[in-house]
């Protein structure tokens, strides 16, 4: 098919990528990108004309201050920004065919497209169909989702609903379900789907804290217990307590839900109260290695909000250091790939922010987790990941408080 993508950014990129190698796939974006399988066009009516599907992927920004990587439980609820989604539509209309099918990716909160964007197209087709992809693993996530939510304005198996499937038959790796629902209920799904990992999260790391505070607990034996229990719990994933959730979707979403919440009156607000517990456990992590720093040099091994990425946004490793620094003492980054490049030479405090093997488990590819620096002998190490093992270092295995008898 001939496929036209607006937006080859950090996740349109690599999804376009995954698109060409089936399809021809023409690109547009406003920075130049080098890649070898899509033509890349200088305007948006280079990259819509003669198209038979057009997804746009570009961002809906929230303001930096709510990317989470500092405590955000305070500011008032925001909405995103659909500046730039409601732009690209608009341009693109201006060039496309009622033979023609628009897609938006993007996320937005639910009531967005009906009222923000499908007033703006006229002249074609249109979709609503957000992604579950996430940095360090789009390709895969993308050809093995969960599910493919595609959204049209009744709700019924259109052929425009038909087509996607059938696009996306030709570049799925595993056998997806298609969830066919309203415009509203797919951006519900997509951004409730976020919020239900922030709080799983939040659960998680709740019995890390009970483990730290109660004393003769495993958190690993109770999340591990709880992520087997299939009948109420659902599923396995993110059932390890360790850092908090961060990145460039889930806690943003939580403070749009916010927005949401105050907009229609719900009379409560789940999402303020995800996002304080996630600080306030970011808070504990940040006072076990004050504690244990005694004004020793601090070290977080993981700057960006997960490892094997560059990206800052919503980063769980910057909240911790934000509360090191109050609590005074600033703490040194280690991660090669946000370039921080500390090397400590005396006896430090580490936080073992980053496992890769943890947070790429469920692709079912499983990874190393090395070591951006060497460790002093005589270090003390908190690994909320509880897997590290160094005898010529003091290792706490945070959230794990078993007295050594039992």
């Amino acid at each position: 098919m001939k496929i036209g993508f607006i937006g080859l950014g950090k996740l349109g990129l690599p999804c376009a990528e995954v698109m060409a190698i089936q399809h021809s796939v023409t690109g547009y974006d406003i920075v130049p990108r080098v890649t070898e399988n899509i033509e890349v066009v200088s305007s948006i009516q280079d990259a819509v004309e003669g198209r038979d599907i057009v997804f746009i992927a570009v961002p809906t920004p929230h303001d930096p201050a709510y990317d989470g990587s500092t405590p955000s439980e305070q500011l008032s609820p925001k909405d995103f920004d659909y500046t730039i989604v409601k732009e690209c539509i608009a341009e693109a209309n201006t060039y496309m065919n009622k033979d023609q099918l628009l897609v938006l990716i993007s996320t937005v909160l639910p009531g967005t497209t009906r009222r923000e964007f499908v007033p703006l197209i006229t002249n074609t087709k249109f979709a609503y169909n957000p992604y579950l992809i996430a940095m360090g693993s789009v390709s895969w996530d993308m050809t093995n989702p969960e599910m493919v939510m595609i959204g049209t304005e009744d709700g019924s198996m259109t052929g425009d609903a038909e087509l996607l499937i059938s696009f996306y038959k030709t570049i799925m790796e595993n056998d997806p379900r298609y969830v066919i629902g309203t415009w509203d209920e797919c951006e519900c799904i997509k951004v409730f789907y976020n919020t239900f990992i922030s709080a799983k999260i939040s659960i998680a790391n709740m019995i890390q804290d009970v483990a730290e505070k109660q004393g003769n607990i495993n958190a690993d034996i109770v999340t591990n217990a709880l992520a087997e229990s299939k009948m109420r719990i659902t599923g396995p994933q993110y059932m390890r307590a360790g850092m908090g959730d961060g990145g460039g979707c889930h806690p943003r979403d939580n403070i749009a839900l916010r927005f949401m919440a105050d907009k229609l009156d719900l009379g409560y607000d789940l999402f303020n109260s995800i996002m304080g517990s996630r600080e306030v456990q970011a808070k504990n992590l940040a006072d076990r290695l004050i504690k244990e720093a005694e004004g020793r040099p601090i070290v977080i091994h993981g700057k960006a909000y997960k490892p094997g990425v560059p990206f800052l946004d919503g980063s769980y490793s910057l909240l911790v250091g934000y509360y090191c620094e109050e609590l005074g003492n600033k703490p040194h980054y280690v991660d090669p790939l946000t370039g921080d490049h500390y090397l400590p030479e005396t006896v430090s405090v580490f936080l073992l922010a980053h496992s890769a093997n943890t947070t790429y488990q469920y692709t079912g590819k499983p990874q190393s987790d090395s070591l951006y620096c060497e460790i002093p002998d005589g270090s003390v190490v908190v690994d909320p990941w509880r897997r590290y093992v160094n005898p010529e270092c003091t290792v706490i295995h945070y959230g794990n408080t078993r007295s050594k008898n039992f």
